[in-house]
């Protein structure tokens, strides 16, 4: 998909939100300013009773394989300790044109809502495995300027249904 025919910030933010209404998925979703990093997210989301994700995409050395990883956005990740962790080799953050074509997004806009773009189901999904025991969840609409809130069993539903295989890992 070439970059001038992605979908407009309020178009990606729309199609999460069809998505998750097609499903019967129960969220509640706020607006905030531009915000592209979990950093500049935090200061606005605080207060939302929800823990808030940071994803990363992340391609393999040979580039045929992609992961997005989730995991607190309060908690950082060293990349060689994530590949220990994941298993999967050497690991790099992929290019804006891979998260174009396998996930539909630009930089500053990567969640795992990116996954309703993937019909292929060719990303696969890594969850910290704190995330199980979180009551509710926040993660951006594939918008960086709001928040989309979800309880733990509207997320594990999403999971069920977007078909990505998706596993928890202990990642740090």
């Amino acid at each position: 998909m070439a970059a001038e025919n992605l979908p407009t910030a309020d178009q990606r933010r729309q199609r999460v939100f069809d998505w998750l209404d097609l499903h019967d998925i129960r969220y509640t979703w706020y607006e905030h300013p531009e915000a592209p990093t979990c950093e500049e997210a935090l200061r606005y989301c605080r207060g939302d009773g929800a823990r808030h994700c940071k994803n990363l995409f992340l391609r393999n050395h040979k580039g045929d394989r992609h992961y997005l990883v989730c995991f607190d956005a309060e908690r950082r990740l060293a990349i060689r300790d994530l590949e220990q962790r994941l298993g999967q080799g050497k690991l790099s953050f992929a290019s804006e044109q891979r998260m174009e074509r396998w996930l539909g997004l630009r930089p500053g806009s990567v969640s795992v809502f990116g996954l309703i773009n993937d019909p292929a189901d060719h990303v696969h999904l890594f969850l910290d495995e704190r995330m199980r025991t979180w009551e509710r969840f926040a993660f951006h609409p594939n918008d960086n300027r709001a928040t989309v809130i979800v309880d733990r069993e509207s997320f594990v539903r999403y999971l069920s249904i977007v078909g990505n295989g998706h596993e928890f890992l202990d990642l740090y």
